[in-house]
Parts: C-alpha cells; structure tokens; sequence
C-alpha cells in the first residue's frame, strides 16, 4: 500500500488567502483542487508538499460567465461540469470532446479545469513507485540527474498528457494567475515550456483562477484522442482543431495543436495558416494534415510504438478537418475508443 507522505492542510475561504498562505509557504506548498493528478503523485513521492492549499471551498472558482464577448471559466469547475454543460455544444465543441474523454466518470466528478491544465508531464520511468524509481537509479525529473529515455538528453523529455489544453489552445484560450502580487493574463500557449521539469510557467505563488474565451461564433472544433483503453488512459497523442469559416465555406482563421507528442502542446502554425481562405477539399486536408504531422516528433516514454503514433498525428488532423467540414466520422471516432491491441 502506498501512503501520503504528512503534510499540512489549509483550506482558506477567499483567492485573496489562498495566495497569501501560497506566498507565505513558497516553494513547500501545493494547490489542491481535485487531487486526482497531485495525490497519487504525492503517494509515489513525486511531488512532496509540506502543506496542501485547498481551492475547494473558494466559492469564486466555480463559475462559469457567458457574455456577447465570450465567456470565463472558473479554475474549480469539474471537468463533468464542462462536459455536461450544452452552453459548450457549439463552436467550443472541443472542450466538451476533450473533458468527457478525461479518465472515468467518477474522476471526472473531482478533477478540475485548473487541474486538467496544470497535469504534471508523465514517463514510463517516472511514473512508478518510489522503489521501482530508486532501483533504476531515479531519473532527471525527480532525484536523479539521467533522463532514461533519451540518456543523453540535458532536459527531461516527460510528455505532456493534458486532455483540456489542447482544446482550449485551438480555442484561442488565456488564462488568469493570480497571486499576492498581483495578477496577470497569459495566452495558453505560452503557458507551457517544452522541457518536462519545468513545463509550466505558473509560479509556485500563483493560482490558475480563470480560463477566458472568446466568441465562439463562426467557429467549429474538435478533439481526437488516442489511448489503449478508451475508458479511462491518459492520451499518447491527440489532435485538436478549431477553424472559422465564411459564407461561402472558405475558412477566415484556424488552429491546429497536438498533443502528448512533447513536453508542452504543439502549435502547428504552418497547418493553419496553410489553410487559410481554403476550403475543406480533399487535397487541402490531405496536405494539412501531412504539414500537422511534421511538428509531431513522439519519443518511447508513453505507450504504443513511437513511429506508429506520428502516422496516426496526420490520421487524427485528417478526421478532425473532415470533421470540421460536416462529415459523418462516428466510425472512425468509434474505432479509436475501443480497447487498442498491442
């Protein structure tokens, strides 16, 4: 049985508190929100805090605002509480795709927006017990100074297996930090770094409070996700994509991303601006998805064949443009939630 380590427990009523308990502690002390990322990391001792600042009972993270501008998403919301939202059954379509598809009903039911956001990258050699981690000799993310996948690598190549991210990029997503300095308003996309330590830029004093969107009008997205058990697996590589379209069918704007092929979600600037004033004919998809694929370089830390999973990056951006276009891909999204051989 594995155990958490001690730890405090502070469960503070306002943000405003939060951050001060969070400046006031530094670097010893954690957010919590769902726990379903952060506590089975602790029982591994992947992550130590010595106190745990709960965002729970703060009663300004679990709203959703819609407006003619857009709409805010509270950091707290559950991810049930996305997929389960029709205000989302539009433009952002993504996200609902992206939500619903994270772990099991019952974790969803407690993992969190923020959390889903802030998903510590994941590895074959990292995530493991404490023991099976000492008997290699640890890695670079946690005690070690080898990264065992690539033993030569300077930085760790822990993969990002976050569902929400890649969603929201392609939905033009920014997110609120806010902390007892201040705050400030950074584009999802730049909250990441590509390195698997540290691949995020939120500051250990900083809480993720607000995710805001724009209008989604004129918009279409997707979410394609690709594990071996379709229950309930982390992604080992996604897709998402979010185009807007004109009247006659050309597309004005759009965003491709990948995900789970590096330590932070993949932008594929060139797919898009390929596509722009386009239409959705085969030729154009078939060679955006091939420009989509370039950028996907997957490395054997995550499941399934490595060269396999950059060929299914230009099948996923392939269904997620045809999507885009109206077609009928239930089959081929049925196909991909099934138990996956190996």
């Amino acid at each position: 049985m594995m155990r958490l380590p001690l730890f405090e427990f502070r469960a503070p009523r306002t943000l405003e508190e939060a951050a001060r308990i969070l400046n006031g502690e530094g670097a010893n002390a954690m957010p919590l929100a769902g726990g379903t990322d952060l506590v089975p990391n602790m029982k591994r001792r992947q992550q130590v805090p010595r106190t745990l600042v709960s965002l729970r009972h703060i009663e300004s993270l679990t709203h959703v605002q819609f407006g003619d501008t857009g709409c805010r998403l509270s950091s707290c919301l559950t991810l049930s509480d996305i997929a389960e939202d029709r205000r989302f059954r539009n433009g952002m379509m993504a996200l609902v795709q992206a939500a619903s598809q994270v772990a099991t009903p019952q974790i969803r039911n407690m993992a969190t927006l923020g959390g889903n956001i802030c998903l510590d990258t994941r590895c074959n050699y990292y995530d493991q017990s404490y023991e099976w981690r000492k008997a290699i000799d640890f890695c670079l993310k946690k005690d070690g100074t080898t990264c065992w996948v690539a033993p030569g690598s300077a930085k760790c190549l822990a993969v990002s297996s976050t569902d929400t991210a890649p969603a929201l990029i392609a939905l033009g997503a920014r997110v609120r930090l806010v902390s007892s300095a201040g705050e400030r308003e950074v584009a999802l996309s730049e909250l990441y770094s590509n390195d698997g330590v540290n691949y995020i830029r939120r500051r250990p004093d900083e809480i993720l409070a607000e995710v805001l969107l724009d209008s989604a009008h004129g918009w279409k997205s997707t979410y394609w996700k690709l594990r071996r058990r379709g229950s309930f697996d982390f992604p080992v590589l996604s897709v998402a994509a979010a185009a807007r379209f004109s009247g006659n069918g050309a597309i004005e704007d759009a965003r491709i991303v990948v995900g789970s092929a590096a330590s932070r979600p993949l932008l594929a600037a060139d797919a898009a601006k390929f596509l722009l004033g386009r239409t959705l004919n085969q030729e154009t998809i078939v060679e955006t998805a091939a420009i989509a694929a370039r950028i996907a370089k997957p490395l054997d830390n995550t499941d399934f064949d490595m060269t396999w999973r950059k060929k299914v990056t230009a099948e996923f951006a392939t269904l997620a443009l045809r999507e885009l276009r109206g077609d009928d891909v239930s089959a081929e999204r049925e196909r991909y939630t099934r138990i996956l051989p190996i």
